[in-house]
């Protein structure tokens, strides 16, 4: 890499981050009355709202996706650039010489 890419860098910050789907399924509280099954189902997978006359009202989701948000167990973490741990720092360095060479990135053609 290129001393005035590293020298920028120094202090820069980067979040690991798991990506979430953009929407949350939605259902009616009409619709948790006929399919309960169905509805706990998917909120054991991740959050779905309930909706009342079209408008959101409730959120439903797993204890443990509750634990999680009421103690703060985000699993995003923040890392100074210097403090990056080595295999983060490996991958950041061959996706740089990667775009470097112009190549993209992988889920690009």
């Amino acid at each position: 890499m290129s001393a005035v890419f590293l020298e920028n860098m120094e202090n820069m910050e980067y979040m690991e981050v798991q990506r979430r789907p953009a929407t949350m399924k939605q259902f009616t509280t009409g619709d948790l009355n006929k399919q309960i099954g169905d509805i706990t189902d998917a909120a054991s997978r991740e959050p779905v709202m309930l909706t009342r006359h079209k408008k959101p009202r409730f959120v439903l989701m797993s204890y443990e996706h509750y634990e999680r948000m009421r103690t703060g167990g985000d699993p995003r973490r923040a890392y100074h650039i210097s403090d990056m741990p080595a295999e983060h720092a490996d991958l950041f360095d061959e996706a740089i010489d990667r775009l470097a060479r112009g190549e993209g990135y992988d889920d690009e053609p």
